[in-house]
């Protein structure tokens, strides 16, 4: 028979299971109402020792908000190959795994939880939007964006994260539909913006030329046109002798 001997970690790994631990109890809970004695449960260890190896909640708070972002950031990633639309489908898919499963440390990277003003925690903040920036204008094979595209890769950024928090609060819309929905956002918001700058038109339209019709934007498209009234329901045009 033997017997169970806990194994002696090393500095940089014992970190890293505190840094799992707190982010595992902060994805279900806010960190606000995580204590460090409850980390300290959770991974087996004293609450001094914790100290020992993070000055203070907010250090190890910080420290999971790192390990969160970095694979945040990781779920924009995507082979640049085949349509757009499944493409960025495919991203929504793995962000909104991400916000399913971590859903109040998502809203306390966002938001700033306890870390609120944090510099730290500001800049982690960017770095998952500058991040997912990069991606997207990678998948539009763009390397120096005018002003507009730059706004609409940017404006769609915000928009999926402000749609992600949203979600959260009762979750009142289906998934996938908030994820098809965000793909068709992001055409939709290149679309008007094309209609006023033709860099952008010229992009949109290289951009719908390889997309099939089963496609997301055909998707789209095919809502839209559903909308559009048939030409003999078409809103009658005013009589300009009246006025």
């Amino acid at each position: 028979m033997t017997t169970g001997v806990r194994r002696r970690m090393g500095v940089e790994e014992r970190k890293q299971q505190l840094i799992g631990v707190a982010l595992e109890l902060f994805s279900h809970r806010s960190p606000d109402e995580v204590s460090i004695d409850e980390i300290a449960a959770a991974a087996g260890i004293s609450r001094p020792l914790v100290y020992h190896y993070f000055p203070g909640k907010q250090s190890l708070y910080e420290a999971a908000l790192r390990r969160a972002a970095d694979e945040l950031a990781a779920r924009f990633v995507e082979p640049p190959r085949g349509p757009l639309g499944a493409r960025l489908l495919r991203v929504m898919g793995r962000f909104f795994d991400f916000v399913d499963d971590h859903g109040p440390g998502f809203a306390a990277l966002m938001r700033g939880g306890p870390a609120v003003g944090s510099s730290t925690t500001n800049a982690m903040i960017d770095e998952v939007r500058q991040a997912a920036y990069e991606q997207i204008l990678a998948h539009l094979k763009v390397e120096k964006p005018s002003a507009r595209l730059e706004l609409v890769v940017r404006s769609w950024v915000s928009l999926a994260e402000s749609t992600a928090l949203l979600w959260l609060d009762g979750r009142r819309v289906p998934r996938a539909e908030l994820e098809l929905q965000l793909v068709h956002d992001f055409a939709a918001l290149a679309a008007v913006s094309a209609a006023y700058d033709e860099e952008m038109a010229e992009i949109l339209v290289g951009l719908l030329a390889d997309e099939p019709a089963d496609g997301p934007f055909g998707d789209l498209v095919t809502r839209l046109v559903a909308l559009v009234p048939s030409a003999g329901a078409a809103p009658a045009v005013p009589d300009q002798r009246l006025r």
